[in-house]
């Protein structure tokens, strides 16, 4: 390898490192930031768990949400949990198994209606609270791949940095051929 060849392949290992790491570290920032994020805004709604042993939380009827009973809804996981196994069902009740804009329009068609109307403004509700709970999911989700990403482009950046160290400390410097050597 020449000479000129050497050290641009130093160079390009040199800027990869400083590449790999600047994005490993960003990646890194933008991870804790999400997912920081999202716990202090679901703490700050004070969204829980029914306590265990609570009707609200049967066992039969909730048996995938007996793991969370009495918890604080602050990370993404239990966000999902709480959205599609605790409210999710609820609404099923609800609405009869009918969403938000099924049972609005038959309370259009139907407007002296009370009872739909009362289904209506609840359905609304719990709906729009269950698209928050799994929108905090969702980022949360987004902030562990973006920590998975970040680890992966550290062991990419380690791999390059040993891969320059080689080069630099270990390799024999080699000459290209023809070429005169120097005898030391």
């Amino acid at each position: 390898m020449t000479t000129d060849l050497r050290w641009r392949v130093v160079i390009l290992q040199i800027t990869l490192v400083v590449v790999l790491a600047f994005v490993a570290g960003f990646l890194y920032w933008a991870a804790n930031f999400t997912r920081s994020y999202v716990h202090d805004e679901l703490t700050q709604q004070r969204i829980s768990f029914p306590a265990a042993g609570s009707p609200a939380i049967n066992p039969s009827e909730f048996p995938d949400l007996q793991q969370y009973a009495g918890q604080a809804v602050n990370d993404g996981d239990k966000a999902k949990a709480y959205a599609n196994g605790f409210i999710g069902r609820h609404l099923q009740a609800i609405g009869g198994g009918k969403t938000y804009s099924q049972v609005s329009a038959l309370s259009q068609a139907n407007p002296k209606n009370q009872a739909l109307a009362g289904e209506v403004q609840t359905l609304f509700r719990g709906e729009t609270l269950r698209g928050l709970l799994l929108n905090a999911w969702g980022w949360w989700t987004v902030g562990t791949y973006a920590l998975y990403a970040a680890i992966g482009l550290s062991i990419a950046s380690v791999a390059v940095f040993l891969a320059f160290l080689y080069e630099v400390l270990l390799s024999p410097k080699r000459v290209a051929p023809g070429a005169p050597r120097r005898v030391a």
